[in-house]
């Protein structure tokens, strides 16, 4: 066949003999007069062309046949149907089409001058193998099903691109071979299906042109955009994510395909469930006609109470077909938005994951009435689909934000998280926009600071009692294992190093200073342990003694470490059991308000608290939250000091605590510094508060060389009347709740270094039984009526 461009196992005639056939065996049996007299006509006409048996090689001669082949093929493509089907006569394996209907004629004249109609992703592999197996099929009977329906893009008057799914009917084609075909066995076949892809393999057994194919095709074409449409829409939302330009932009073209509006726009509004406001869904998907350039958007003040009950409390589509007249029935934010993006009508379509709103698909046109209630139905199926994609997207974003927050910021109080994600927010968004980003500090103005210490009385002293032990226990049996080899060898070297360790033992039994261990780790080094290396081996009893010796040391100092283990452990025991219990009373704590909180373990635990309006996004704040907080301070620390004696009993060694609380009465700034990742005091004013923390436990009674923290005793240390007025009350509520004793002093303290002024309540704490600990919890809001 002539202008056949591409390699095909058959050469290819253009015939309608099989048409011709089937009239010829019509006439015979056809009663109807009418239809009888048509079918003799029509073969009578045809006699004049038998070309149209005999088949035509030359493409280029179907257009001097094109009369008698329309008058052939009548009863195939009735004229009544033209306007409605799309349909022609195809040449196999080619895109050459005739006899077309008037349909199909006006899609493609629409399509515009330049456009070829073209099969869509077909290659020549393909075709050669699918030519194969047609022979396959209709010659030797198999059933081999390879074929997949081919498709036609073929835009409409306005752009959009349509897609048209072929269906091919092969019955008017007849397949027989030449004398250079080759003879097909059940071997060849099974070889070929199991080497698809080996092209020259399928050549070897079908030779280029050794068949003849004779006949025609009739094509049917279906529009399947909006199918295709929706499959490549879930194809782009499950294994993509349009946060780019290209991406959003074949996005949006999809939607032009399924709503067949070629200026169709769309957007997308993220919504913060928390704050009840709309906000830009992250990664830049698109843009926000809700938003229109705005970062964020109160949603009960920016849309309609109906369009806010439909798309926030019902989660449903809500559509406006006239945005015009919406907007002089509703002057809000949306409508002005929606205006000054010449927008006519939209669909709101809410994206609900689990009852939980995610954000908001905008759909937009530029002329009224186009989108609307009904045609938003089309969303229904696609919908979930964009659900999930939004879904996948904000979480993706929220792990991105709690990366940032990691890495700038470490671990961060749940109180506070939500500025630090905000910041966190806002540090992604430049880095996605430049490139450069940088995590700015965070400042909390005007907050109250509440600060308790639960202290180890003489901390210092214990620890080198412990140390002192510990090496008065060693140096002993050092001088045993000396005495004893210098009875079975009178070396005078045991007589020089024994006098050695008794000098040593004798000054750190008179006092211990910071550099007596460092002193008998360079004794043990430099003289004792190498006399006990040459000790350990003699035979009998002196071995064995400084076998026992070096089990009894620390093998990391080679210094014995008993006494010290059991402080050590003591200490370690009341920190992590005291911190667990202040941090399981912080939940309590959070209820009264919230608040920012944080404890450090030193020789006991030490928290700090920071209470304000600034701290929360937008909880109105009240003294009375900071009286609340300040009782459940202090009945939290007689509990703790209670906690700590009931520890004793379990403890390696017995230690005293001393509680102490710090009342500031002025508000005062903190700041999140990014350089030390933690929050401290802002401004040179407010760091006097940080200097009395720190010097307060070390400060003295007025006049006296007593200290003002004690074992027993409560401090409260405040600087104002107003305050010991107000701590006085909540004593006394104590006392008459039995958690202290009577025994209340109020004592001026003596000036330390930069503070002066400091005054404290000093009253005992009532000690309980560890079964008498649990009580109903404190109603605070009803006692701080009865208290101020």
């Amino acid at each position: 066949m002539k202008e056949q461009k591409q390699e095909l196992p058959f050469d290819i005639e253009i015939s309608f003999h099989k048409v011709i056939e089937q009239y010829k065996n019509r006439l015979p049996e056809e009663e109807n007069t009418i239809a009888k007299n048509y079918i003799k006509e029509v073969l009578e006409y045809v006699e004049d062309y038998p070309q149209l048996i005999e088949g035509i090689c030359d493409i280029s001669n179907l257009s001097k046949y094109r009369t008698p082949v329309k008058v052939l093929l009548d009863d195939l493509f009735p004229g009544v149907l033209s306007n409605n089907e799309i349909k022609a006569v195809a040449v196999p394996y080619h895109s050459q089409l005739f006899n077309m209907s008037n349909r199909l004629k006006k899609l493609i004249e629409n399509a515009g001058k330049d456009f070829e109609l073209k099969l869509k992703h077909i290659d020549e592999h393909y075709v050669y193998v699918d030519a194969c197996i047609q022979i396959l099929n209709s010659y030797y009977g198999y059933d081999i099903d390879f074929s997949k329906p081919p498709y036609y893009e073929i835009p409409d008057e306005n752009g959009i691109v349509k897609h048209y799914r072929v269906t091919q009917n092969g019955d008017f084609i007849s397949l027989f071979p030449k004398e250079s075909a080759k003879e097909i066995s059940q071997e060849d076949v099974d070889l070929l299906l199991q080497n698809v892809d080996d092209i020259e393999l399928w050549k070897t057994k079908f030779p280029p042109g050794s068949w003849q194919l004779k006949g025609f095709i009739i094509v049917n074409l279906t529009d399947v955009t909006i199918d295709d449409a929706i499959s490549e829409l879930k194809t782009a939302l499950l294994y993509q994510k349009p946060n780019n330009n290209d991406q959003f932009e074949k996005l949006q073209n999809i939607f032009r395909s399924i709503y067949k509006i070629p200026d169709l726009r769309v957007g997308f509004t993220g919504y913060n469930q928390e704050d009840q406001t709309f906000e830009n869904l992250p990664e830049h998907i698109g843009s926000s006609f809700i938003m229109n350039g705005q970062t964020m958007n109160n949603c009960r003040n920016g849309i309609c109470r109906e369009s806010f009950d439909t798309l926030i409390e019902q989660k449903k589509k809500f559509s406006i077909t006239n945005v015009d007249a919406y907007l002089r029935k509703y002057d809000n934010v949306l409508a002005n938005n929606l205006k000054e993006n010449d927008i006519k009508s939209c669909i709101l379509a809410p994206l609900a994951k689990n009852g939980k709103l995610i954000g908001i698909l905008e759909l937009v046109s530029k002329r009224k009435n186009e989108l609307n209630r009904i045609n938003a139905i089309k969303l229904d199926e696609i919908l979930p689909y964009i659900v999930t994609a939004a879904d996948r997207g904000v979480t993706d974003f929220e792990n991105r934000v709690k990366a940032v927050i990691q890495s700038e910021c470490t671990s961060i109080h749940p109180s506070v998280l939500w500025i630090f994600e905000r910041e966190a927010k806002k540090y992604i968004q430049d880095y996605d926009s430049d490139g450069l980003a940088s995590f700015k500090d965070i400042v909390f103005k005007d907050v109250y600071p509440l600060y308790g210490q639960i202290d180890i009385v003489a901390s210092s002293d214990s620890r080198n009692e412990a140390i002192q032990k510990d090496i008065l226990s060693q140096l002993d049996l050092i001088l045993e294992i000396i005495d004893s080899a210098f009875q079975i060898e009178n070396l005078p070297i045991y007589e020089q190093v024994e006098f050695r360790v008794k000098e040593f033992r004798d000054d750190i039994a008179e006092h211990l200073n910071a550099s007596s261990e460092q002193k008998i780790i360079n004794l043990l080094r430099k003289e004792v342990n190498p006399l006990m290396d040459h000790l350990e081996n003699k035979d009998g009893e002196i071995s064995e003694k400084v076998a026992n010796y070096k089990q009894q040391l620390n093998p990391e100092t080679g210094i014995v470490y008993n006494y010290r283990k059991d402080y050590d452990d003591t200490v370690q025991q009341i920190n992590r059991t005291m911190s667990r219990y202040l941090d399981k009373r912080q939940l309590e704590a959070q209820e009264i308000y919230p608040h920012y909180f944080e404890r450090y373990k030193t020789d006991g635990v030490d928290h700090n608290m920071y209470i304000g309006a600034a701290l929360t996004k937008n909880k109105c704040f009240n003294k009375v939250y900071l009286y609340n907080l300040r009782l459940w301070q202090m009945k939290t620390m007689i509990q703790m000091e209670n906690r700590f004696y009931h520890l004793q009993d379990k403890a390696p060694m017995s230690l005293d605590a001393a509680s102490l609380i710090l009342v500031y009465n002025s508000t005062l700034s903190i700041r999140y510094r990014m350089d030390e990742k933690k929050f401290d005091v802002d401004g040179t004013y407010n760091a006097r508060y940080e200097i009395i923390k720190k010097r307060i436990d070390k400060a003295f009674i007025k006049n006296t060389e007593e200290r003002i923290t004690k074992k027993g005793k409560l401090v409260i240390i405040y600087s104002q009347k107003s305050d010991e007025q107000e701590y006085l009350r909540y004593v006394k509520y104590l006392q008459q709740k039995k958690y202290l004793g009577e025994e209340t002093e109020v004592l001026d303290l003596e000036d330390v270094q930069g503070v002066i002024g400091l005054k404290a309540i000093r009253v005992n704490i009532l000690y309980t039984s560890e079964n008498e600990e649990n009580e109903n919890p404190v109603n605070y809001e009803n006692l701080m009526q009865e208290l101020h």
